[in-house]
């Protein structure tokens, strides 16, 4: 005959051995106000994270009081006025916006690929006597000062482009806009290569760090279940990972929008939109390291300067989009494990 539900519980209970001594309490990291060494730590990091906030918007308002003149002369077409003629004093932003985003763009399109097929590799596929001489390697790429990465470009990579890589191009796709016009090897397409190898040991450093942190045993219950390795990247490392490889896209592209001297060496530095890739052009950092030491007049100083505001709003509101995007992206994990 069973016992029933009622005395079952009371046998259970009866036999339950002796609660032991209560856990103690998990500390909450609040500073107690009594403790002095507690509220200098919590006011000196208080500082320095309003000091990062207060110098942002000390650059950001010196710069819009350094461009107002430049925005009170010409108005908001700056913005999207093609001509740039110091002589005159007539001076347009659009080629030089229309360059940095365009190259930054293209850059991202070739680093991404490379970068995330170089960590999956170091994290799932290579033998453990590669994965630190790569890795080691990757990350000297990532300390080569840009300025190297630009001679490298104009002396080396650049006549390579001209003799071999464009005039390729323009024969077997010259019917299309964006590979006409003389191989010449400087231009938009050998600054874009060039930036992509620059940001490419940004990103694959994140990306491997971030792959490195998935559960081995996610990664090993999918292999016992007869998934493949494209498999488990693809359902299990990616997912799992997809918060810091947009967050690593995102910061090599801040790299690219910002990059300087290597652009100026191969890009052409030419005031002009064309939809060539062959074509020589320019960016708002090459403008700006090509002419702020010749700029004589107020207006044309400005005009400078309000370029830099330009590329500061750019980073910025790309930079926003970042966190935005990788803010619903958290959320739908936590909703999905809801």
């Amino acid at each position: 005959m069973q016992q029933p539900a009622e005395g079952a519980a009371k046998t259970a209970v009866r036999q339950a051995p002796p609660p032991g001594p209560a856990a103690p309490a998990r500390p909450q990291g609040r500073s107690h106000p009594g403790n002095l060494p507690d509220v200098l730590f919590r006011a000196t990091t208080l500082f320095f994270a309003g000091l990062v906030l207060l110098l942002i918007l000390a650059i950001g308002t010196v710069l819009f009081a350094q461009a107002h003149l430049a925005f009170s002369h010409f108005g908001l077409k700056f913005l999207w006025t093609k001509e740039w003629d110091p002589v005159r004093e007539s001076f347009g932003a659009l080629p030089s916006i229309f360059g940095t985003l365009v190259s930054s763009f293209l850059a991202i399109l070739i680093a991404v690929p490379v970068s995330l097929g170089i960590a999956i590799f170091l994290t799932e596929m290579a033998p453990p006597w590669l994965q630190r001489p790569v890795g080691l390697a990757v990350e000297m790429l990532a300390a080569v000062p840009s300025i190297i990465y630009g001679m490298w470009g104009l002396f080396s990579f650049a006549p390579i482009m001209a003799r071999h890589v464009e005039p390729w191009l323009k024969h077997h796709l010259g019917f299309l806009p964006l590979f006409q016009g003389p191989p010449m090897g400087i231009g938009m397409m050998t600054a874009a290569i060039i930036l992509a190898v620059m940001i490419i040991p940004f990103i694959t450093s994140i990306t491997r760090d971030v792959f490195a942190l998935v559960p081995a045993m996610a990664k090993e219950s999918a292999y016992g279940l007869g998934a493949t390795t494209w498999e488990v990247v693809r359902n299990v490392v990616i997912p799992y990972t997809r918060t810091g490889i947009v967050g690593a896209i995102f910061l090599g592209l801040g790299r690219a929008l910002g990059e300087t001297m290597a652009v100026t060496f191969v890009i052409g530095n030419a005031h002009d939109i064309s939809l060539s890739l062959l074509s020589p052009s320019n960016t708002i950092s090459s403008t700006l390291a090509n002419e702020f030491t010749e700029a004589t007049s107020h207006l044309y100083v400005s005009s400078l300067i309000a370029l830099g505001l330009i590329l500061f709003l750019i980073t910025t509101i790309i930079l926003s989009v970042a966190k935005l995007l990788l803010w619903r992206i958290e959320r739908q994990v936590v909703g999905s494990v809801r």
